[in-house]
């Protein structure tokens, strides 16, 4: 187990944005966007051996050739106002039978992100993964922020288009976050690092249909480029939202006119204060789950061979 570097770039006092696929991909593909637009250069990776199982064989000719793993890899880029250092993981570490990371090989993961991140004096961490919430599609996705130190909360409520979990979990102040993204804000809190993880709004019945949203992704990035100090062209991303956005309208279009009205009744929120689109209930979610699962379910039966 450990890293592989292929260079050793000069970086003073950079800053980490580490990233893995999870709901809607919403904040890899917000961090893989920047990190393509200021043409970050790869610099290592984590050896994927105790972490991952293998995803392809390569055979030819009857002999196997190769076996490929789920790439975790380090980027680079000076800029103007900081050195930044890109970590994306294609997959997470995570055991049989579970969705998100979490046990040894997860911790394990996040401590040698923060290995490297220190190994070249970070200064700050940043995470990034969706906000599932009471939203309609047609609205544009807030940023849910968590910060792991008290000090950082004032700015945090400084971000445009932000607000901290806690006001919109409405639990006394709690919430949480599952796999790397939450356990990275853990583990850099306890070695004293400032991590902060940043989380776009999906609709709920989006949530399991395994399809990105872009549309979240880029009120992230909105948030990270302010935050960063940093300047992109826009046009890509505006185009990845716009592709997206056609996919799913056709799909709500396919779904019930129940189901439709029911969930059209969410664009009545107004986000005029930051607990407006709450938190959905348990009762929400199970209700409005079932009714999007039962329509896929139905749609699929007969198709079977």
């Amino acid at each position: 187990m450990g890293v592989r570097l292929h260079g050793e770039p000069d970086l003073e006092k950079p800053v980490l944005l580490a990233v893995w696929p999870g709901i809607g991909n919403i904040g890899l593909i917000a961090v893989d966007i920047l990190r393509r637009a200021l043409m970050a250069e790869e610099f290592g990776e984590i050896e994927p051996w105790d972490f991952f199982y293998p995803k392809k064989i390569a055979i030819r000719n009857g002999e196997l050739k190769s076996l490929e793993f789920p790439s975790n890899k380090f980027y680079f880029k000076k800029t103007e106002k900081r050195d930044l250092i890109f970590f994306l993981g294609e997959e997470q570490p995570a055991d049989i039978g579970r969705a998100y990371a979490e046990g040894k090989k997860a911790y394990e993961m996040a401590k040698l992100v923060l290995d490297v991140a220190q190994g070249f004096g970070c200064a700050r961490v940043y995470t990034s993964g969706a906000a599932v919430a009471r939203v309609h599609h047609t609205m544009r996705p807030r940023v849910w922020a968590v910060p792991n130190m008290e000090s950082l909360i004032d700015e945090v409520r400084g971000y445009d288009n932000a607000v901290l979990m806690s006001g919109v979990e409405e639990r006394a102040g709690q919430g949480h976050i599952t796999g790397l993204n939450g356990l990275l804000l853990g583990v850099a809190r306890k070695r004293g690092l400032e991590a902060i993880c940043v989380m776009g709004e999906i609709p709920v019945y989006l949530q399991g249909l395994a399809i990105p949203y872009p549309k979240a992704s880029k009120s992230v990035l909105e948030v990270l480029t302010a935050t960063l100090g940093v300047k992109i062209a826009m046009e890509e991303t505006e185009a990845i939202v716009e592709r997206s956005e056609g996919e799913i309208e056709e799909l709500y279009g396919r779904f019930p006119v129940e189901i439709r009205e029911h969930l059209d009744r969410l664009k009545q929120l107004v986000h005029t204060r930051p607990t407006d689109s709450g938190p959905i209930t348990e009762e929400d979610k199970r209700r409005i789950l079932e009714e999007v699962d039962r329509f896929f379910r139905k749609g699929t039966e007969g198709d079977q061979v």
